[in-house]
């Protein structure tokens, strides 16, 4: 079963991202509030994805990938961004930084499903 780390400041499209995930029993799925919890959780689990915001207290999106980029043990999990960061800017800062997709609030269930599913068979 793939792992998934959800990161997301908002509580509800947490809750919403985790349950839609969750909900086709094909993932196990683990969630944190801000940057410095996804950082602290993958010291202690090993992840397939990472889906997170870019827009979070703490440690944002951006600087969390490029902290995961620059460690032997996380530096090929792919990364999702799903931000309401829709302006060409950002998008290419997150590619920069490793993005293996970049999604724009809001989104659908079927979307976020289509997405991880593009990720782990493409």
């Amino acid at each position: 079963m793939k792992k998934i780390l959800v990161v997301e400041d908002e509580n509800l499209v947490r809750k919403m991202i985790v349950t839609t995930l969750t909900s086709i029993n094909q993932y196990e799925v683990q969630d944190a509030a801000d940057g410095l919890q996804a950082l602290l959780k993958t010291n202690q689990n090993k992840f397939d994805l990472i889906i997170t915001d870019i827009t979070m207290p703490n440690l944002d999106g951006f600087k969390l990938a490029k902290a995961l980029k620059n460690r032997e043990e996380t530096k090929n999990i792919p990364i999702i961004f799903l931000t309401a960061k829709s302006d060409p800017q950002s998008v290419i800062e997150g590619i920069n930084v490793g993005a293996k997709k970049y999604l724009n609030k809001p989104l659908s269930k079927e979307e976020l499903l289509t997405t991880v599913g593009e990720v782990f068979n493409p």
